[in-house]
This record gives C-alpha cells, structure tokens and sequence, in this order.
C-alpha cells in the first residue's frame, strides 16, 4: 500500500448539538445517518444546482472528540466557511478552519483486486476513512499536519509522492474539481457525483435538490466526466475537444496516455457514428467508459476502464 499526503486539501471541522441536521440540510448526502468512523461523498451545491464544494463528510468517533471533518479543496475553504457561516442562523454549529494543523494522507493499492481490508492503523494519532466514491482509491487518513511520516509509518505504507495518487486517480475516471471541471458551472451529474455515491436521492430538500432530482428522472444529463486514451502526451487541462469543426468538450487532467474530459455525450456519439475522431491540441482522443458507470454510453459499446 502506498501513502500520499494531498498538499492541496483543506480540513474544515463542524461540532455542536445541530451539526448533522445542519449538514443533513445543506449537502447532498445523508448526513443524518452516518457512522462515526465513516465517510460520504457530498457536494454544496447554489440554488440553482451547481457544484460550489465537493467534499467528503466523516464522523468522527466521540473518544476522539466528536463532530463532522470535512475533506475539502484548500483552495475553497474560505469559499465553504462562507458559505456555511452564512446558513448557519441559529443553529447550534461551531465552523472550524483546521487546514493548518491537520493532513490528508491517502493511501491507496495499485492492484485491482486490493478493494478490502484497512491499513495497519493501531498507532495511528489520527482518523481514518475508507474513500466512498471508488474501493479502490482506498483510504484517507486525517493526521496532525506535523505527523505525517510518523502517521504513513504507523499505517505500514511506502510514502509516494501526490502525484502517483493523481495517476492512480486518474486510471480509475474519478474526476477532480478544479481540473476536470468547474466550480460553480457543474451540476453534480455532469462530474459524475450520481455515479460516485455523492447524490443521495432518497433523501429530503437540500439546496439544489429540485433542479438535481429533475436531471436525475428526466435523464437530461447530456455532459458529463469520461476517461479517455490519448495517443501521445496530454493535452493542457482547459483545452477543447472537437470533432472536426464541432466542438465537443473540454479536457482535464491526465498522465501516461490516459486522462479525463468533460463531453457531450450525444454529440460524441454522432461523431463515433460518422466515424469522426475526437482531438484535443492536436491529440486523438478515445472515449473508455469506466467500470463505475450506468449511464448511457455513446454508440451503445466502448472499452471499459476497470
């Protein structure tokens, strides 16, 4: 097993009598329901159904003094405070920044069939959660920012660079805010969240949930996160994606002939039909539908990523 500490995420800490229900409220995962020791993929989302946070929600165990950790992008955690601070009212919920004094670490196996069992953690001084979006991107560990080797130590993980977690992200199509897509002009379908356990649509009101629930009954979801092959090196994140004079999408991210792209699936099925190649910067593209996926995929077939 290897272990990455993720530089680039931030830890927002939520504790008081109406934590849950403020969160259940908020989110678009079940809240009220979760384990202590366990972890949701969740999104706050605008009125109008656009991702402003993706995250994951873990409840800590009360011995380790209790409440929600939120495991957020760093770089939108003043972005998520203000935004929860400006919900709050009345609610009994203390918001807490601990970006500084604590660290994800992620630790994750290469082979496809490591998808069970925990890392040694018996003297880890922190909390650990299984990853709800893929069993195989494993585990993240919430660990004191100063304690990162001793944590990866204590987890009997060979340290990696967070770089290697990207590739190993990347291999199995989860995509990534802020490079595969963009806050504040997604809605969840689109990077996949449906697909990744991050919509709960059993549950009650959120905010966004009416635009969300129509996506999800009328099956409007035309755009969404794929993984693609790419046939030489990848192309900068941001950059179109066309076929021939029609422009199809956006790529993300990517490594080692493989990556991300955000695509209108129906147009990408006409070009498939007509036999049409997908090119970003000059590189060919090919659509691979990941193992994960339900949704329909252009042109019925396609190679799986698993």
């Amino acid at each position: 097993m290897q272990a990455a500490p993720l530089p680039d995420r931030g830890i927002v800490h939520l504790a008081g009598d109406d934590t849950r229900h403020f969160l259940h409220g908020l989110l678009t995962a079940d809240v009220a329901a979760l384990a202590p020791g366990a972890a949701r993929f969740a999104a706050l989302l605008t009125p109008q159904g656009k991702i402003v946070a993706d995250l994951l929600v873990a409840a800590v165990p009360d011995e380790d003094g209790g409440g929600i950790l939120l495991d957020v992008p760093r770089a939108l955690v003043d972005t998520l405070l203000a935004k929860l601070k400006l919900y709050r009212l009345r609610a009994k919920v203390t918001i807490e920044d601990r970006s500084a004094a604590l660290a994800v670490v992620a630790l994750w196996a290469d082979a496809a069939e490591a998808t069970t069992g925990a890392p040694a953690a018996d003297r880890l001084d922190g909390l650990l959660i299984r990853d709800p979006r893929h069993p195989r991107l494993g585990w993240r560990a919430v660990v004191p920012a100063d304690a990162v080797p001793a944590a990866v130590a204590a987890l009997a993980a060979e340290p990696a660079e967070a770089a290697a977690y990207e590739a190993h992200r990347i291999g199995l199509g989860v995509p990534r805010g802020g490079v595969d897509f963009a806050y504040g002009d997604t809605f969840p379908h689109e990077a996949d969240m449906d697909q990744l356990g991050g919509v709960d649509f059993a549950k009650g009101c959120y905010v966004g949930q009416e635009v969300v629930s129509r996506m999800q009954h009328r099956g409007t979801a035309r755009t969404r996160v794929v993984p693609v092959a790419l046939d030489g090196f990848g192309p900068p994140p941001g950059a179109p994606v066309t076929a021939g004079e029609l422009a199809v999408g956006t790529m993300g991210s990517s490594v080692s002939g493989r990556g991300l792209a955000m695509l209108r699936l129906d147009r990408v099925a006409d070009a498939m039909a007509a036999g049409t190649p997908l090119l970003a910067g000059g590189i060919a593209l090919t659509p691979q539908r990941p193992d994960w996926a339900t949704f329909a995929w252009p042109g019925g077939t396609a190679e799986t990523v698993r």
